[in-house]
């Protein structure tokens, strides 16, 4: 049967699978990233999940995987392969294409996490159908993935789609890219875990239990919630005005308190279009799947494109 290997790779795990031809996932692993032990026992552990998932389809599907894709966080040299820096993984410039595809003789393609999860949210996901969708992962951070007709775009430089680093409230709190006001400071997960946790005086709590608050009524949880949700709107607005999309999709973290962020956050956006189209809003549909099957898709696509490019004698 023919599959490709593909490879979500975290801060903390990896999320891997073979995925066949109609994007389905045909076996599923995990592992632990391993990033105590240093950047180079990361890439040696990615190599080395990486052989295993060959192995595991030479011996259940009869041949080994046709192509990979691989999903790594933080900056991405898409075209060059090359995963040119993550700060949770503590790795610079690691050539990771041309390592992978060493160790298992097949073509490897690179994509940046969040991308790639948009990807799939647009081709099997939420996104389905749309022509234009913007893709909005609310994590630790915020990042966003632009999707034009089936592809997502990653820019000339491959920062396209970093809606986290949009300035929506000037001279607020500081980011760690050297901004004020950040959006990803104001409404990300972690930003509002940061916030609630300063309003309840629990320092165990986090943004899903601000969710449960807000649900309950605590009027503290909806002062913290409201404010996320408004830096989230001023946000999307800017991105709409730019990139004009069909819909909006919304996951992460964040998107798991369902209409309890969904409802305020359409009002929040209709309230601030004016001559802009509104978009669907809607939550992402894949969940922690998206990034496998963004991968697959990666390395069928490299597959396509190989194939129409080959030259018979």
């Amino acid at each position: 049967m023919r599959h490709v290997i593909a490879l979500d790779v975290g801060g903390t795990g990896m999320k891997a699978a073979l995925a066949g031809a109609d994007g389905g996932l045909l076996h599923q692993a995990r592992r632990a990233t391993g990033r105590e032990r240093g950047p180079e026992a990361v890439v040696a552990g990615i190599l080395d999940f990486a052989g295993e998932l060959r192995a595991y389809g030479m011996e259940h599907f009869g041949e080994p995987a046709s192509a990979a894709g691989v999903a790594v966080p933080g900056i991405v040299d898409e075209a060059g392969g090359v995963a040119a820096y993550a700060a949770n993984l503590g790795w610079r410039d690691v050539p990771l294409r041309d390592l992978l595809a060493r160790r298992l003789g097949v073509p490897v393609a690179l994509g940046h996490d969040v991308r790639t999860g948009g990807l799939a949210e647009g081709r099997l996901g939420a996104g389905r159908g749309a022509d234009r969708y913007l893709f909005v992962a609310l994590g630790t951070g915020i990042a966003g993935a632009i999707g034009v007709d089936g592809r997502v775009e990653a820019g000339a430089h491959g920062f396209a789609g970093e809606i986290g680093h949009i300035v929506v409230r000037p001279g607020g709190t500081p980011c760690p890219c050297g901004q004020r006001g950040c959006l990803e400071r104001f409404a990300s997960a972690a930003a509002v875990s940061e916030a609630w946790v300063s309003a309840c005086g629990d320092a165990h709590a986090d943004a899903a239990d601000c969710a449960k608050a807000v649900e309950s009524g605590d009027p503290r949880a909806r002062a913290v919630w409201q404010t996320a949700v408004d830096a989230l709107a001023d946000g999307l607005v800017t991105a709409l005005t730019l990139l004009d999309p069909s819909t909006l999709i919304i996951g992460g973290g964040l998107a798991e308190a369902g209409e309890t962020l969904f409802t305020p956050l359409r009002h929040a956006v209709r309230r601030r279009v004016t001559f802009q189209k509104l978009p669907s809003i809607v939550p992402a549909a894949l969940g922690d799947t998206a990034g496998c099957l963004g991968a697959g898709l990666l390395a069928w696509d490299l597959l396509d494109t190989t194939d129409r490019t080959e030259v018979t004698p």
